[in-house]
């Protein structure tokens, strides 16, 4: 079967990039679950019909489309209208395992198959990949990049990078761990180091499980005991 990399990082760490040089360089299949999440609302589906419903017309945009922005602000730093907005677009989880299970169907042995999610890990759609990669910036290098990428004032920046889990917090779960605080082509660099690595492993049968196992049974009895 083919190789299944689930690519995850915070905002401005580079992740979009590791997986755009995988395609180009390795041939690599690659899904972006904010882009698949965005067609289960696109305008005839049921997402759509449900959003609306919840949120009013207000989040319709002239096209005719969800306008993302306005959902996004009546969303952003509320959990429970997050939690409702995540159940109004529906099973996000059952059409991400149905993608990566079409690429073990349908790439060749030497195949890869990269799903890039911020919440991979949280999600738990690291337990159908063969391993975990994580992106990391120290938040001192994210700010500019994200300030010079996207247009915004230092404060809006600020507060979507403190909005994002810390990467400190992921690494337990992730089986590599790519720190993208230096020059791109350092950072190149460093993906084409770990390609042949785990490719061969995976061919040989012998990649070790993935490290989300282990931090997840950790949750579930730190969750246990809590209770």
């Amino acid at each position: 079967m083919a190789l299944i990399l689930g690519v995850t990082g915070s905002i401005a760490t580079g992740k979009s990039y590791l997986c755009s040089h995988l395609s180009e360089v390795y041939g690599a299949v690659h899904a972006d679950a904010d882009k698949v999440v965005h067609r289960m609302y696109d305008p005839g589906t049921a997402g759509f019909d449900r959003i609306v419903s919840e949120f009013g017309d207000v989040v319709v945009g002239n096209d005719g489309y969800i306008d993302r922005k306005v959902l996004g602000s009546q969303v952003f730093g509320d959990k429970e209208r997050m939690s409702a907005l995540t159940k109004a677009i529906g099973d996000i989880a059952g059409q991400m395992k149905s993608i990566i299970d079409g690429w073990r169907q349908e790439l060749p042995a030497d195949g890869i198959g990269v799903l890039e999610a911020v919440n991979l890990i949280e999600a738990g759609y690291s337990k159908w990949c063969d391993a975990t990669w994580l992106v990391a910036v120290d938040n001192s290098v994210a700010l500019p990049r994200l300030m010079a990428r996207n247009s915004f004032a230092t404060e809006e920046a600020q507060q979507r990078i403190d909005a994002q889990q810390p990467w400190e917090t992921r690494s337990p779960a992730s089986d590599y761990v790519f720190h993208n605080n230096s020059d791109l082509q350092t950072f190149i660099k460093s993906i084409d180091d770990q390609i042949p690595i785990i490719k061969e492993l995976h061919l040989a049968g012998t990649l070790p499980e993935p490290r989300w196992f282990a931090w997840d049974r950790g949750r579930q009895a730190a969750n246990s005991a809590d209770k």
